[in-house]
């Protein structure tokens, strides 16, 4: 048997290279159908955020702030004074059709300085400092009717602050 061996050793080996040949030859044309897939992704439209940005919530100073290109969330939440208490796991952002409406900003009546209870309704210098005195003498506001225990205020005055007044913590 080695001698069949040594006598066609040359053919065998010829006939391994040229299958080994074939077999590349043949998965390169295969390969060639196959045309690269090419997948888009459709681009996110650049937010160029122009305008005012409302913020609420867990901040001390609750309002419109100017919106810039650059700015980030951080920035802009960072500008009205970010509370102990604040979840910033917990972010909400709201980002109104063209026609909706805004809601009015609130003026929180546990936190707002005499100048800034001015500017409710049927609130003067008089009225803002019965307000800061009562809370600092009895506590924190519950609800927007505490304000009916303090002297001077009725029913009529909580009822024109009460869509622009609110109550946190």
């Amino acid at each position: 048997m080695s001698s069949f061996f040594e006598k066609y050793w040359l053919i065998v080996a010829a006939v391994l290279i040229i299958s080994l040949i074939a077999g590349g030859v043949s998965l390169a044309i295969r390969l060639a159908h196959f045309q690269p897939v090419e997948i888009s992704l459709k681009d996110a439209r650049d937010a160029a955020v122009t305008g005012d940005i409302y913020i609420d919530g867990a901040v001390y100073r609750p309002g419109l702030y100017p919106a810039k290109y650059d700015d980030t969330i951080t920035t802009a939440i960072g500008a009205a004074g970010i509370s102990d208490n604040a979840d910033l796991g917990k972010i909400k952002i709201h980002v109104p059709l063209k026609d909706e409406a805004m809601q009015p900003q609130r003026v929180n009546l546990n936190r707002a300085e005499p100048w800034l209870l001015q500017a409710l309704p049927g609130i003067g210098e008089g009225r803002a400092k019965a307000i800061t005195d009562y809370r600092s003498k009895n506590g924190p506001f519950r609800n927007i009717d505490d304000l009916l225990k303090i002297q001077g205020f009725g029913n009529s005055v909580v009822d024109k602050i009460r869509d622009f007044a609110c109550i946190e913590d």
